[in-house]
């Protein structure tokens, strides 16, 4: 589905059409899931600080005032939640299992072989990130996988810009040493 601007269904929303904020929630869940799950590490603990961001900005959606993008207005919120539900050690740090429902079609080994390595990569990669302190992972996770620029990640997490630059170098450092680790064991353990 193709979604439109944040502001037409804001604009909506504060006229009496509740159900245009459906719309943007299912336009920006995926990526406050993710914020979320990157600081919690735990899939439940994720979901519930989501719902309570998603609530809050419903709830806040009038003083709302249009200076940044909406997104990250609302991945502020699921950050600053996420940073009170920690801060109240109700969370249990515990990294999630990462399901995938792929059927497996044996008729194309090849393609299947592609496929395996891609899912390898993704392992490695997601368990690399697990490694990095949550606001690494955070800033890793919203200027690779969601591209944002460091301005708006600075935005969400309250860093200063430059700050977010030093975290993103020092955890793309964090990052390779740990994929050169991995990837040297795995190859000692092959021969």
């Amino acid at each position: 589905m193709k979604y439109l601007d944040d502001h037409v269904y804001i604009e909506k929303v504060l006229a009496g059409n509740v159900q245009a904020y459906a719309l943007l929630v299912n336009k920006h869940k995926s990526l406050a899931f993710t914020v979320a799950l990157r600081m919690v590490r735990n899939r439940e603990d994720a979901e519930e600080i989501t719902q309570d961001a998603f609530l809050k900005a419903y709830h806040a959606l009038g003083e709302f005032k249009g200076d940044a993008k909406f997104s990250t207005w609302l991945y502020r919120i699921v950050y600053n939640s996420a940073v009170n539900k920690m801060r109240k050690n109700v969370l249990i740090t515990e990294s999630y299992n990462d399901h995938t429902d792929d059927d497996v079609n044996f008729g194309n080994q090849e393609e299947e072989l592609k496929n395996f390595h891609a899912k390898e990569r993704k392992l490695y990669i997601k368990e690399a990130i697990d490694k990095l302190e949550e606001e690494e992972a955070i800033i890793i996770t919203l200027f690779y996988m969601e591209e944002m620029p460091t301005a708006a990640i600075s935005e969400i997490t309250g860093l200063t810009n430059a700050n977010v630059r030093v975290k993103l170098h020092r955890a793309r450092k964090k990052l390779q040493v740990f994929l050169q680790q991995r990837l040297n064991s795995e190859l000692k353990e092959i021969m």
